[in-house]
């Protein structure tokens, strides 16, 4: 299998600026694409489109359920709107248009979270967004996909910009480290294989893949084969990829930047029990909301961190052979 994984990491690059970068390339290469913002667009950098095409870019002022509304009139009119704010206001403030007019009507808008998760480190607690993956995945005909680098973000978007019906883009406000080879080619609705290995499977997304890879990496220096897989898109849920891992490895962990509830880790339990029910352990926030500081001090703190996926690995390689012990006796 050829490496998709870059050893060591690329140097960090600010995730808003990718997407910027990501947006006027898209916008060169397709007329009907339009972006919106709820007055944030220095914020997530979607002034790079405004200054590439200005006829094409829509400032609807702090007002988030507008911005959606705006956003399905564009869409019937047949253009291919981008909507832009921060990911906790999606999720809360806008959620009522998202569920009816995107959502119950299908319209053809894109919707890219900004400061996800708790990279709006500082703003704390109210603008944290450790909830979303939950809320919008929760939404008929809603798609949700979270990018883990630069490459996934520019890979990642003309997808979404192509899908049909309603997508959730979920990034980061902050440097991530570049992640991916060239070999690397993302499916939206396919999980990918980053490391293989028999004794347990780490499935990741957005900002944790990098950590989690580590996790694997260091676990494999101690004779412990770790599986990673990045699952970019949280729905639809690449079902078929959980349950091989399940069964080919017989433990999972899950890693994600979001409660332990309702988002990677929920929807990948949900699916186990229906189908290879193993041991499975979630590194997440504990349901809890975290505090106001620098964004990898709370990352630290709330065990979103190498040592919280290692000690979770322990867990659940603990939990096999107990589970194996069992089966035979």
């Amino acid at each position: 299998m050829a490496s998709l994984i870059r050893d060591p990491f690329g140097p960090a690059v600010v995730m808003r600026k990718a997407y910027g970068d990501a947006l006027v390339e898209l916008g060169q290469q397709r007329a009907d694409v339009v972006v919106l913002s709820a007055d944030v667009s220095n914020s997530d950098f979607s002034f790079m489109f405004e200054a590439a095409f200005p006829e094409r870019f829509f400032n609807v002022g702090i007002a988030e359920p507008a911005l959606v509304d705006v956003s399905v009139g564009l869409a019937n009119a047949g253009l291919t709107p981008i909507a832009n704010t921060f990911a906790f206001l999606f999720s809360t403030r806008a959620l009522e248009m998202i569920r009816t007019h995107l959502c119950y009507g299908k319209a053809n808008v894109k919707i890219a979270g900004a400061y996800a998760g708790l990279s709006d480190s500082f703003d704390g607690p109210t603008h944290h967004a450790i909830t979303d993956l939950a809320i919008l995945r929760s939404l008929p005909n809603m798609t949700v996909v979270v990018p883990a680098d630069p490459r996934g973000v520019r890979l990642l978007l003309p997808q979404v910009a192509a899908w049909d019906g309603p997508v959730y883009f979920r990034l980061c406000r902050n440097e991530v480290p570049e992640i991916f080879t060239d070999e690397y080619e993302p499916e939206i609705g396919k999980g990918v294989l980053l490391m293989d290995g028999v004794d347990a499977t780490i499935i990741c997304c957005g900002v944790m893949v990098a950590p989690a890879i580590e996790a694997a990496r260091r676990l494999r220096k101690e004779g412990i084969a770790i599986r990673v897989v990045e699952m970019h898109t949280i729905k639809p849920l690449d079902g078929a990829m959980v349950e091989r891992c399940a069964r080919e490895t017989g433990a999972i962990v899950t890693v994600e930047e979001h409660s332990v509830v309702g988002g990677l880790g929920g929807t990948v339990a949900e699916h186990l029990t229906a189908t290879v029910p193993v041991p499975l352990e979630r590194v997440g926030l504990n349901d809890t909301f975290a505090e106001t500081g620098p964004y990898a001090e709370l990352l630290e703190k709330y065990g979103l961190s190498l040592k919280g996926i290692l000690d979770a690995v322990n867990r659940v390689l603990s939990r096999k052979k107990l589970h194996a012990v069992e089966a035979v006796s």
